[in-house]
């Protein structure tokens, strides 16, 4: 066990009770941060959710020329990408490990400088993700890329013209990178079997706003006709679906009563019918959803987890320590990230009764069912938790930890919590708002 020094203790069994906000999505608010780049004017984002990755490309912009400062409300971000300039590669690769969004750099620099340089990757270890595949597609757009030491170094001798893309699978990264790099890419770019999740489509939004041409057809290709300039944008991020799912999990578990202001019913339709079917109450307004425990037993499910519009995989995580307070048996298949079950290890060894298995269960085959991934999980309840010393592993199943933690009985000690500011913004304030009785050793909360 890797012990960590962000140490939570979480002393178990209480209620979650009260009102938290959720501000723009985390798998949004960076990318359209990086959409700023390829503005010839300032560009005003807001809704801007005070989370590490939001500060890491805050970070890279700055050091790329990009004035990037406070706006008039709470939570809004102005960047002015006047200036773009080479950064040094040593403040570049100071920057190295702590997230993926570097490489979505790619394609704005490559129009703005003719080159860029992408250090090594970081991120979360749930699950291959194929770094190779977004420089293959840079590469059928015109750019050259050659290996040095600590990155990548990447040349666009000519402008970079527009492609035909297939992806082997509706992946959000790679239609992201397409995107950020075909809108000022010579000729028409045509993504076939393109991500369509709604962050997607709202970073199309604000790409559109900059005066790009982008069409979206329903069957998952997306058509971008390259222009000469585009300029900046004014947008307010979509809320992140995927944090209020996460409270909305914790409700459930711990028998708590949680308004999550800001969350909206659109994007959250398919989590909305799988809570419901656990056994979950909500209640929907103009301002965001009530989600609490109804009282009585919460029912098992067959859950399958895939692409928009289907169950998102990172609602899958949190709502898996729900279910091990469902009676009967669920049956959880994970058919986007082959290693994201790993975390129910800890659950089992808080009392849990959960199954890994290689084969697709209770649903359609998957990409991994014959490749010896352990990517299906029958959960067997209702059982007790109890209190127990957990690493956190990753983003999502690190949220999922505090969940377990909050419903357990006794006191937990939850190594790693740093990781969880990477996605969820003033999560510990929120904890105190919400009667969680938490402590970080040596200090006082709330």
């Amino acid at each position: 066990m890797t012990v960590t020094d962000d140490v939570l203790l979480v002393h178990g069994g209480t209620p979650l009770e009260g009102e938290i906000r959720v501000r723009g999505a985390k798998n949004l608010v960076p990318k359209a941060m990086v959409a700023a780049l390829l503005g010839s004017a300032p560009s005003r984002l807001r809704n801007v959710p005070d989370i590490r990755d939001v500060r890491v490309v805050r970070g890279l912009l700055q050091l790329h020329g990009v004035t990037v400062r406070p706006g008039e409300e709470p939570g809004e971000l102005v960047m002015d990408p006047s200036h773009v300039e080479s950064a040094n590669v040593a403040d570049i690769d100071a920057h190295a490990g702590s997230s993926r969004i570097p490489i979505l750099l790619c394609g704005p620099l490559l129009h703005r400088l003719g080159h860029a340089f992408i250090p090594g990757l970081g991120g979360c270890d749930i699950g291959g993700r194929p770094i190779d595949f977004h420089f293959e597609v840079l590469r059928q757009f015109g750019a050259t890329i050659e290996k040095r030491e600590g990155g990548q170094y990447l040349e666009a001798p000519q402008r970079l013209r527009g492609t035909k893309i297939q992806l082997p699978y509706p992946s959000v990264g790679a239609t992201e990178q397409v995107l950020l790099t075909a809108v000022l890419a010579e000729g028409v770019t045509e993504l076939s079997n393109a991500a369509v999740e709604p962050e997607i489509e709202d970073l199309i939004c604000v790409l559109q706003k900059m005066g790009a041409i982008i069409a979206m057809d329903t069957d998952r290709t997306i058509r971008i006709t390259g222009v000469d300039k585009l300029g900046g944008y004014t947008h307010r991020a979509l809320p992140d679906r995927l944090e209020a799912a996460s409270w909305a999990s914790a409700a459930l578990a711990t028998q708590g009563n949680i308004y999550v202001r800001g969350a909206q019913q659109r994007s959250m339709m398919t989590f909305l019918n799988t809570y419901r079917k656990v056994g979950g109450a909500f209640e929907i307004d103009d301002e965001g959803i009530r989600f609490w425990h109804p009282g009585g037993q919460l029912k098992s499910i067959a859950l399958e987890t895939d692409v928009h519009p289907g169950f998102q995989t990172d609602w899958q995580q949190p709502l898996v320590v729900a279910l091990t307070q469902a009676t009967g048996l669920s049956i959880v298949h994970e058919t986007v990230y082959e290693s994201r079950l790993g975390f129910t290890s800890a659950l089992n060894q808080m009392g849990a009764h959960i199954q890994l298995y290689r084969e697709c269960l209770g649903g359609s085959d998957c990409r991994f069912g014959q490749r010896n991934f352990l990517h299906s999980a029958v959960v067997s309840g209702p059982t007790k938790l109890e209190g127990a010393d957990l690493v956190i592993p990753d983003l999502r199943g690190g949220f999922s930890y505090l969940i377990a933690a909050l419903a357990a009985q006794g006191t937990s000690r939850v190594h790693g919590i740093d990781l969880i500011n990477r996605g969820y913004e003033n999560f510990m304030e929120k904890l105190v708002e919400l009667g969680a009785k938490v402590e970080l050793p040596g200090k006082a909360l709330g």
